[in-house]
């Protein structure tokens, strides 16, 4: 007997996996990332009032993480404006349990009002320190002492030497089965001169460079090219980490 909720997944599953062969489609996706990283696409989107600095596509593939694991804890580096710990637990709320924990080494002291006042604070805390400090990682650890269910985003200095660093700080924290996701490793994959500001980062020197070295050195974790397949269009691409052991 059929059952067509099966049949749709797997309908899916082999769709996804052809997107990884069509040369034309990547193509057209590689030059859309190029051109709206260059106008700031990311900037123009908020999430319950708050910007949130993410492509649609990334909160997609999050909010599919999220439903699937329905973490007890999820950790970020990286505050800004506060947009991604309001979505994040803003789902968490959806689902009724699970805290957000972000961390930045300069929460301002205007983003953190905006967060302090939003209804959403109720499931958020913000440790302000360097991600990769002594003190900052034991307050974390103390933090998800218990949580069985963890996932970790990765979204502050995007150089490679402190990404990596966060990579292997964090992902112990990681539970079996779900995922560490590191940001913007899009910037190994444009053009040199790319960012009209100074960065301290760029190719060969960006969270895509840290990846690679991370999953090449840690064995317990794997690049899940399904999901690149399925989103073309991201900022994390080969950034999606999943813990297979």
């Amino acid at each position: 007997m059929s059952n067509p909720v099966q049949e749709f997944i797997q309908e899916r599953t082999e769709r996804i996996a052809k997107n990884g062969e069509n040369k034309a489609l990547q193509e057209a996706a590689c030059s859309f990332n190029t051109e709206s990283n260059k106008s700031q696409y990311s900037y123009n989107f908020s999430w319950m009032g708050r910007p949130i600095i993410q492509y649609p596509q990334d909160m997609i593939a999050m909010q599919e993480i999220i439903w699937q694991i329905k973490p007890d804890l999820i950790i970020e580096t990286g505050i800004a404006h506060g947009g991604s710990l309001i979505y994040y637990a803003s789902l968490l709320e959806l689902i009724g349990h699970g805290e957000v924990l972000g961390i930045d080494i300069d929460i301002r002291k205007h983003n953190r009002a905006e967060i302090e006042k939003h209804p959403m604070v109720k499931r958020i805390h913000m440790i302000e320190g360097s991600s990769i400090s002594n003190d900052t990682v034991e307050k974390v650890k103390e933090y998800a002492k218990g949580k069985q269910k963890v996932i970790v985003c990765l979204d502050s200095n995007h150089t490679h030497e402190h990404v990596l660093s966060e990579l292997n700080l964090y992902a112990p924290l990681v539970s079996p089965g779900s995922y560490i996701v590191a940001f913007d490793t899009i910037v190994e994959n444009l053009p040199e001169g790319y960012f009209s500001q100074k960065r301290p980062w760029g190719i060969g020197n960006n969270p895509m460079t840290a990846v690679e070295e991370f999953v090449r050195t840690n064995d317990r974790f794997i690049i899940d090219k399904e999901i690149d397949n399925k989103l073309l269009i991201s900022v994390a691409p080969k950034g999606y980490l999943k813990r297979i052991k």
